[in-house]
């Protein structure tokens, strides 16, 4: 099982873990949520779990549980700038359809 990130992200997360002043990453993981059925959560991380998967990008960790890696593998995280927005973009090869709002998807 793998993910990956591109530079863009990794920079964005290396910026503001620095700005922190604390943490060894980012936490990728989902959670059941809206009209589609499940949505990405990012949280910092400050320690490991055991069961935990580590993935190291220009180093930045990007750690996930169990649970979520089988939703997420093959998952590219990026950081994307379009007009006015930016934000975090999920290329997920196991999204089988998402919510018309982007905020959820289904497998």
């Amino acid at each position: 099982m793998s993910i990956s990130m591109t530079s863009a992200a990794a920079n964005h997360v290396a910026r503001y873990l620095e700005k922190r002043g604390k943490g060894i990453g980012i936490r990728l993981g989902v959670k059941t949520s809206g009209c589609s059925g499940m949505a990405y959560v990012l949280e910092y991380v400050d320690e490991l779990n055991n069961e935990d998967s580590v993935y190291e990008f220009e180093g930045v960790k990007v750690v996930i549980d169990p649970k979520s890696l089988v939703y997420l593998d093959g998952t590219e995280l990026d950081f994307v700038k379009e007009g006015l927005n930016e934000g975090f973009q999920f290329n997920n090869p196991n999204v089988a359809s998402e919510c018309g709002c982007g905020e959820s998807f289904h497998v």
